[in-house]
């Protein structure tokens, strides 16, 4: 079922969850622009949208530049005519507490977790308004809730998400503008395998995997394409009554005594 067609979505982030999420829409018959930074993970999900024959365009975009995000925009509304859906799923996740936590990593952390999400609002809602509605689902996570020791930039960019959802959702109801969050739990991308690396330096990275799954009361990680299916149903019309809300995806971590 195309149940995007005619929709127009911008996606941030080409790797992990990002990804997936910008080859789910387009599947769904969205024309999706896929924003990343990194080159070889544009050129990759650009050859495999091809293969899959999917509408899906990939810019090179640093999501904390407003002028790269103006022209992102500008080209996208100018080439299909609109936008209804914006993914906010870029994120890179530093390590340390604050005090091994330098001021331009802390900047730089939240720039592109949190600054992105307002850039791409800022800009993207005019143009959303003038289609008369539209969704925005912002990318956070379980470290918003309850967090881990030694990841206190990364934890607060992604309680900032919350709250910035919740803002934007109040904000902009009376545009049909719906803005939800998704917080996954451990989900395997190359940002969990570098998670894992960091923390478990000596130990492969699928032993770790397993690890981290096992603190899930569901015994494993979960993968981006169940993450995107979320991203999915908040972007369709099924999810036509939900506004500021944040959505676990997290394989049951939250339901019990805390983040492991």
């Amino acid at each position: 079922m195309k149940e995007f067609a005619g929709k127009v979505a911008v996606v941030t982030g080409t790797t992990g969850i990002g990804r997936a999420i910008a080859v789910r829409f387009a599947a769904g018959g969205a024309q999706v622009v896929a924003c990343g930074i990194e080159t070889a993970a544009n050129e990759e999900l650009t050859r495999d949208a091809a293969k899959l024959g999917l509408t899906l365009q990939v810019e090179t975009c640093d999501v904390t530049n407003p002028d790269q995000v103006r022209a992102v925009l500008a080209k996208t509304v100018s080439r299909v005519g609109g936008l209804d859906i914006i993914v906010n799923a870029a994120a890179i996740h530093p390590f340390g507490t604050v005090v091994d936590t330098d001021p331009a990593t802390w900047n730089r952390c939240m720039m592109v977790n949190v600054g992105s999400i307002y850039l791409l609002a800022h800009l993207g809602i005019p143009e959303m308004k003038k289609r008369g509605g539209g969704s925005i689902i912002n990318l956070a996570s379980v470290q918003g809730h309850a967090c881990q020791r030694g990841v206190a930039a990364y934890a607060a960019s992604k309680g900032a998400i919350h709250s910035l959802t919740r803002a934007l959702a109040l904000d902009h109801a009376a545009d049909h503008i719906r803005v939800n969050s998704i917080s996954p739990g451990s989900v395997r991308t190359p940002m969990l395998a570098r998670s894992a690396s960091h923390f478990s330096p000596d130990v492969p990275v699928e032993e770790v995997f397993e690890r981290f799954g096992a603190a899930h009361p569901l015994g494993r990680i979960g993968t981006p394409e169940e993450v995107a299916e979320l991203a999915a149903f908040l972007a369709s019309d099924k999810a036509g009554f939900c506004t500021g809300g944040d959505y676990l995806v997290d394989g049951g971590l939250l339901a019990g005594i805390g983040v492991q």
